[in-house]
């Protein structure tokens, strides 16, 4: 099922003046890419198109399977080039943006992010209103088909947007918390944060099946190791 896997270039994908690896593999992609800069997010805001963020990196297996499966396909391109201004950001390249989103994605989605991030923001503020991660071409592993994924995000901002605004607006304030939470230069330091880390992940664990959370179970080799020095 699908369209063809290997499809042209698009005329609009602005992604070969780039310097980035990564972003150089997309280049050829039927997806119009965009980097991310004042052209791109412009576009977005003049016709009012939500923007479709993807965050990776060169040696993300996943990004390079999402890739294979979904940008490459000509019927899933045309279908993100209709509804959104698509933009690829490189980690690597902007570690400041994927923290951001990664966080927003903790927040939205109520578990951990991963590569490749998929983000969807609001044209005028870049305000995300809905994040996953990888996506399939079609439903499996209990996750809804790409496609699928972009019709009803699309609908949502065009039928909902009172309440995306609203949503936006409590995420705003999180992120606002976040960043003017005071620092007690007072306060001794103990390993109350180490323990609660420990519980946070003891409870995530699937004692059944391995791994931590549902499907996909994306690795996370910082919160293996940390646990491996804990039982130290």
């Amino acid at each position: 099922m699908g369209g063809n896997a290997h499809a042209g270039k698009s005329s609009d994908n602005r992604l070969d003046a780039e310097t980035s690896p990564y972003l150089l593999q997309h280049a050829d992609n039927p997806v119009a890419w965009q980097p991310w800069d004042d052209a791109a997010l412009a576009a977005a805001r003049d016709a009012d198109k939500p923007i479709l963020l993807s965050i990776g990196y060169s040696a993300c297996h996943w990004c390079h399977v999402m890739a294979h499966e979904s940008f490459e396909d000509a019927d899933t391109a045309e279908l993100m080039n209709e509804l959104f201004v698509n933009i690829k950001i490189d980690r690597e390249e902007r570690p400041d943006l994927d923290r951001v989103y990664q966080t927003a994605h903790q927040v939205l989605a109520q578990r951990a992010g991963g590569w490749p991030l998929t983000v969807f923001l609001a044209p005028d503020d870049l305000t995300p209103f809905f994040a996953g991660t990888y996506f399939p071409r079609e439903a499996r592993f209990g996750m809804p088909g790409f496609k699928d994924v972009l019709r009803r995000v699309h609908a949502a901002f065009i039928e909902q947007r009172a309440q995306l605004r609203e949503q936006n607006a409590a995420l705003r304030e999180v992120f606002a918390k976040l960043d003017s939470r005071p620092v007690d230069a007072n306060q001794p330091l103990d390993d109350a944060p180490i323990k609660k880390a420990r519980r946070n992940l003891e409870q995530e664990f699937d004692a059944d099946n391995g791994g931590f959370g549902g499907a996909p179970k994306f690795p996370h080799p910082s919160n293996l190791e940390f646990l491996l020095r804990h039982s130290q």
